[in-house]
């Protein structure tokens, strides 16, 4: 999932657009880009490929260079962007986050209207591009992207600059968030409102699904009406979002710390310290020493300078790098201890199993108990650039091994009562090798996240979600 963010400003905005699209560098890792309304008035794009390096040491180099009052810029985890149009609505930069499904029927369509795509990648279209060429298709931007999002399936939440302002437009099932932060003469948009204390914002609202707002020097316009029909991803607030991040009102950190809470209430283990997979699996594993009354103790360790998140890079030779190097077992804290260890989740396996657990064991600790803060996954997020396949995720390997096959209807192993269910934990835990795993029941997750079941997008969880882009998985 990419993070974007976009400023407008009396004065001279550069070091707030910098540091505030620097603040969403944990949601991808492919490339960072920047674009801004240079003093004729036009948007001038810089894009840097960050999968070696830091977002900040490609830019920090040029932008105190920049003078602009306006700008857009983003973290991708996957296509270069933003990028820079001239269209009959005059030239704009776009940026964007989200998933489109049904991309290649797209651009098919559009090229048979001799529609031109310049922006290849990998030798596939550019999503910015294409969600630019479907926006053109509209009588005004605003119309325009409401065509677009007629036309998708998926999750798309953008923002759009122009040298009057910029347009902000969050996807319509509100999976991917957006929210509006302001300060003495300026109005920041942003994916994480963690970009925002910092940089002296506070937030003014959450944007609504389906709604879009201009934004310019005189403030904030809504020019469509979103709806309440949100469906965030509970994901964000388990695992993918930073800590210090609010959606819909709730804090990631709280949510984790809750989710370590119900993990412990369900737990009778005997264990002697509490650990989490850092950094994303610590405040599941505060939460959890909280309520268990056990010590919170660093039995693994992260080196924190140049290695990012080993979940979000696409290669697997690349995460297995990542999470070989990232992390440092402590033998003086792991030896010889029962450790509860928490994480949020397990998608594949293969790094809890080869890179974690081998050097808790290797670090002399007498046993593991895995106990993860949400339900196994079960499907390919059709939302965001996550998990891409069934063949991927854990769950689905150990349903293979039990069945002998791949199957369509796994609903028996969804149910945590069943006797598949069960058989599938444990095929887990036999693979990953620690001495017991324990997975968060949904409906606890659902609790700990404090928002009504219906306001969350679970669909890695049940393979419930809106049915247009289902469809796109021929499902």
């Amino acid at each position: 999932m990419s993070g974007i963010f976009g400023v407008m400003s009396n004065n001279n905005c550069i070091s707030t657009l910098y540091y505030g699209t620097d603040y969403h560098a944990h949601m991808g890792t492919e490339y960072g880009g920047i674009a801004f309304i240079d003093e004729k008035g036009d948007p001038v794009k810089k894009i840097h490929n960050i999968s070696n390096s830091q977002f900040k040491s490609k830019f920090y180099k040029s932008y105190e260079k920049i003078n602009t009052n306006a700008g857009i810029g983003v973290i991708s985890d996957k296509d270069p962007q933003p990028l820079n149009f001239k269209s009959k609505f005059g030239n704009f930069a776009l940026c964007c986050a989200g998933l489109i499904t049904n991309k290649k029927q797209l651009s098919e369509e559009l090229i048979k209207k001799n529609i031109s795509f310049s922006e290849i990648y990998n030798g596939g279209i550019n999503g910015t591009e294409l969600v630019a060429h479907l926006i053109n298709q509209g009588d005004s931007i605003v119309d325009g992207i409401e065509k677009m999002y007629d036309k998708i399936n998926g999750s798309v939440s953008l923002i759009l600059l122009t040298k009057e302002g910029m347009f902000a437009a969050r996807d319509r099932n509100g999976v991917t968030p957006l929210v509006i932060g302001e300060k003495e003469n300026e109005i920041a948009v942003a994916s994480e409102s963690s970009s925002f204390p910092n940089l002296g914002f506070k937030v003014r609202k959450f944007i609504a699904s389906g709604e879009i707002v201009f934004i310019d020097k005189q403030g904030i316009n809504v020019r469509k009406e979103g709806d309440a029909s949100n469906k965030i991803c509970a994901f964000l607030l388990v695992y993918t979002g930073f800590p210090a991040s609010s959606y819909e009102g709730v804090n990631a950190e709280v949510v984790r710390e809750n989710c370590g809470r119900f993990l412990a209430k369900q737990d009778n283990t005997e264990v002697d310290i509490v650990s989490g997979v850092p950094d994303s699996g610590t405040a599941h594993a505060v939460g959890y020493a909280i309520e268990s009354g056990k010590p919170y103790r660093r039995a693994l360790l992260k080196y924190t300078p140049g290695y990012g998140r080993s979940y979000t890079p696409p290669s697997q030779e690349l995460r297995d790098k990542i999470a070989l190097m990232k992390l440092i077992a402590n033998e003086s804290i792991t030896k010889d201890n029962r450790i509860a260890l928490c994480d949020d989740s397990i998608v594949r396996g293969t790094q809890l199993k080869n890179f974690t657990i081998a050097k808790l064991r290797d670090a002399g600790a007498k046993e593991v108990h895995a106990r993860i803060a949400c339900p196994p996954l079960m499907f390919p997020c059709i939302y965001s650039l996550s998990t891409r396949t069934n063949k991927e995720l854990a769950a689905r390997k150990a349903i293979k091994a039990i069945e002998g096959r791949d199957i369509e209807d796994v609903s028996e192993y969804l149910d945590h009562n069943s006797e598949k269910y069960k058989k599938m934990v444990d095929w887990i835990a036999k693979d990953t090798d620690v001495t017991s795993l324990r997975y968060q029941l949904l409906d606890d997750m659902v609790k700990a996240i404090g928002l009504p079941k219906e306001k969350l997008c679970l669909y890695c969880w049940t393979g419930k979600g809106v049915q247009k882009c289902l469809k796109s998985f021929g499902e």
